[in-house]
């Protein structure tokens, strides 16, 4: 049956989508990768395999990275000669749970309605993979002068924890692409900036009593809650003094706590309590010493009162991950490009992170630009248009239709 779909493909006449309706095959890619569940806790190793039986018959080299007990894997893809640099096109394989969502539908199958495609993952981000796996089949067999890489990670909504052991195998097997494009939903625009994240959880260790004899314990949740709200000052400041670029739809770096857990009984002055903090920040905003600022207020007026009454009470702060933020230039060969494949002049910067940054970082001049609304990502009742889906589909015949001329 898969063999059968691959041939399909093959016969498919090359188009640009001009009345902005996608081809069947690909909406019938987008229904066979919203079926696999790839949720960040799960395997994606299922999708994989399908991506590697589907682009095995085109003798493509494929790579491959894991985590550390090898439930899920990266795979990266290059179709073109290997001695050549090429451009990757990068996509993440995992999506957001749906659990407590109301979903008008099963979220892993596809619904087709009124020109928008529903489902988990439509619009973050299976429907730029399956672009990219009904189109390139096409001019496989037309032969890429200039190569083409498919680079399709995991874990990257839980904090891009797949892409670097990805980027680290191509730095040490000396691959070197020339540039990179990453298919977050942008609504086809092209974005050269997006802020940068560092997250953590905080700690709290406090003393427990019982609650009639609350001074003689430490109240960790009290703490936290206290440490919380500096946190929201922090927030607030930035939001009212800046620094500001109004490039971005939020023009300010964010302060935001999103978990909280401690106590057991209303009457047991709480000993433990845990809490996980983020920074969004600016390009040019340090994030360290945002988070310095806030251990500082820990240190000097919350901890010394805990100490007081026991020295073991205190704060403990440990990184849950880091996502640089992106900057790429607007005069850049592959925001030109990107413009041009688009027929888009506009460009923009966008509060959410992306793996675009850690392929920046890596020496890879990226910019972010696929279907859909990251407005529609995470939500109950997901969704890309048709629309949308077709003008990715357009863009990406006339990138492979430069690499198969050796335009690039």
């Amino acid at each position: 049956m898969l063999r059968l779909f691959i041939l399909k493909l093959l016969m498919t006449p090359l188009n640009e989508s001009a009345n902005l309706q996608p081809s069947s095959q690909t909406v019938e890619l987008i229904r066979q990768l919203i079926a696999f569940p790839t949720v960040s806790r799960d395997s994606n190793w299922k999708l994989i395999e399908f991506v590697q039986d589907l682009l095995s018959p085109l003798s493509p080299d494929f790579r491959i990275t894991y985590n550390e007990d090898r439930s899920k894997a990266n795979l990266f893809v290059t179709l073109g000669s290997l001695g050549a640099s090429g451009i990757v096109l990068s996509g993440h394989t995992d999506v957001v749970p749906v659990d407590g969502q109301d979903w008008s539908s099963d979220p892993y199958k596809l619904v087709e309605r009124n020109g928008c495609l529903f489902g988990r993952g439509t619009s973050d981000m299976k429907s730029f993979i399956a672009c990219i796996l009904s189109l390139i089949p096409q001019y496989a067999v037309q032969g890429f002068r200039s190569p083409v890489h498919l680079a399709l990670s995991y874990d990257e909504e839980v904090g891009c924890l797949g892409v670097p052991g990805l980027l680290a195998d191509l730095s040490a097997a000396g691959i070197r692409p020339h540039s990179c494009i990453v298919g977050e939903p942008t609504l086809m625009r092209p974005i050269i900036a997006h802020k940068g994240k560092q997250a953590y959880r905080c700690t709290v260790r406090g003393l427990a009593s019982h609650s009639a004899y609350a001074p003689y314990g430490v109240n960790a949740v009290e703490a936290a809650s206290e440490a919380v709200a500096f946190l929201k000052k922090m927030a607030r400041r930035h939001r009212d003094c800046g620094p500001y670029d109004r490039g971005f739809d939020v023009a300010y770096t964010t302060v935001h706590t999103g978990i909280i857990r401690g106590g057991t009984a209303l009457n047991i002055v709480p000993q433990d309590c845990v809490f996980d903090f983020e920074f969004r920040h600016l390009p040019g905003d340090n994030p360290s010493a945002l988070k310095a600022e806030f251990e500082r207020y820990i240190q000097e007026m919350l901890e010394p009162e805990m100490k007081a009454v026991d020295p073991s009470c205190g704060f403990t702060i440990s990184p849950l991950s880091t996502i640089p933020a992106l900057n790429t230039g607007a005069e850049t060969a592959i925001t030109a490009l990107v413009q041009s494949l688009g027929g888009e002049s506009d460009i923009g910067k966008v509060s959410f992170g992306t793996e675009a940054s850690l392929f920046q970082v890596s020496g890879i001049p990226t910019v972010v630009c696929g279907p859909g609304s990251i407005r529609e990502a995470h939500k109950p009742n997901e969704f890309v248009t048709l629309e949308q889906v077709a003008k990715c589909e357009r863009f990406l015949h006339r990138l492979f239709g430069k690499l198969v001329s050796g335009d690039l």
